[in-house]
């Protein structure tokens, strides 16, 4: 069996990137044929960066291959639910975790995460506070201590990211996420773990209604092009 380089799997990783983005986003709708030969061209690459993208893609359920090729399955509202109740499975569990074992000054690095989204709140920087973002949470999964939580966690990471930026691309003004986070991290911090879940169940309820509607809006778009 052989094994693509170094240089063709973080190729690759670029090229899931940037397909992951447009079919989140919308650019790429339901439905949409994929040609190898075209992506090639578009992205500067062989074929082989392309089919490790397909393959990466189709582990994520954003593509699907058919008879007659690859086509983008994306997400629907349907996805959505499944994403956020896997996430919410998780997630409650990793921060019951952190909240246990966690030392008191554990929770610094998720500290900088918050005061990092205020920043970028107040510069209305999306990307950097997405990021951020994204940080705060897998902190949980880091405190947890526990080792295949995380890995799970980590699998999703690429489409989480890039959900993100769609969701906190919808808020014009991201002082109100970032004073959640802080909300959620003084509850987890103090160790008042009932409330704290359910400040983070409420917080992964808003998050997933705002992609339902973000979603629903791209795919309206959609169908009357």
């Amino acid at each position: 069996m052989s094994f693509p380089s170094l240089v063709q799997r973080s190729l690759g990783d670029r090229v899931a990137h940037e397909l992951r983005v447009r079919i989140i986003g919308g650019e790429l709708p339901r439905g949409t044929r994929l040609v190898e030969d075209v992506l090639a061209e578009q992205f500067d690459v062989s074929r082989g960066p392309i089919r490790d993208a397909y393959r990466q893609l189709e582990a994520e359920g954003l593509l699907e291959s058919r008879r007659r090729g690859v086509f983008v399955t994306g997400l629907t509202e349907d996805d959505v639910d499944e994403l956020y109740m896997l996430r919410e499975s998780l997630e409650t569990l990793a921060m019951s975790l952190a909240i246990r074992r966690a030392e008191q000054d554990g929770w610094d690095r998720a500290q900088q995460c918050v005061d990092e989204m205020n920043t970028a709140a107040q510069r209305r920087d999306v990307q950097t506070f997405a990021r951020a973002d994204l940080e705060f949470h897998t902190e949980f999964y880091r405190l947890s201590g526990h080792r295949r939580l995380r890995s799970v966690w980590e699998q999703y990471l690429p489409t989480i990211a890039v959900v993100l930026d769609v969701t906190n691309a919808q808020d014009v003004d991201l002082h109100p996420a970032a004073e959640a986070h802080a909300d959620l991290l003084r509850l987890a911090r103090g160790g008042l773990e009932e409330e704290a879940l359910t400040n983070l169940r409420a917080h992964l309820l808003g998050a997933r209604n705002r992609l339902r509607a973000a979603i629903g809006t791209t795919q309206r778009s959609a169908a009357s092009d």
